[in-house]
């Protein structure tokens, strides 16, 4: 994990990859509570004998639920020290390329793409990719904003 003393020293890393979480398995478990909390009960991820007969040959994980892990992700990727707060603030561009299917495993990665000066802080754009162990694509790039504020 990349401890940064302040905002100021993060924004130094514009252009900078900043590395990759470790490897974590998507369960069932996951996927029905993302189900439940959504209300999204589609078949292809919570009908396990349909699914497996399915287009994807298994359950897949909701792109928004591979979306949803970038908060925990970046916890164990990189700390800001010295703020009053992080926010999330938004999203500039997301694609789903690659499904995940339920029992695969998968890590982030992020490069600082941008920081700007805000009220109180700073503005950061994040390029995430979500990969999945053993697959070509990435089961998710994701552009994430994010305020510090001092």
């Amino acid at each position: 994990m990349r401890v940064f003393a302040s905002v100021d020293e993060f924004a130094g890393t514009v252009g900078e990859h900043l590395g990759y979480t470790e490897w974590r398995t998507v369960t069932q478990d996951q996927v029905n509570l993302f189900a439940d909390a959504t209300e999204d009960h589609q078949w292809i991820h919570v009908d396990l004998e349909r699914a497996a007969r399915g287009p994807f040959g298994a359950p897949i994980a909701h792109g928004y639920l591979t979306l949803s892990l970038i908060p925990v992700l970046s916890k164990e990727l990189y700390r800001v020290e010295n703020v009053s707060m992080g926010i999330n603030y938004g999203l500039n561009k997301v694609r789903f390329p690659q499904p995940v299917k339920v029992g695969s495993k998968i890590r982030g990665g992020a490069e600082v793409a941008e920081v700007t000066d805000v009220p109180g802080g700073k503005q950061v754009v994040a390029r995430w990719t979500i990969e999945i162990d053993g697959e070509a694509k990435p089961a998710c790039v994701a552009e994430t904003v994010a305020r510090y504020v001092s």
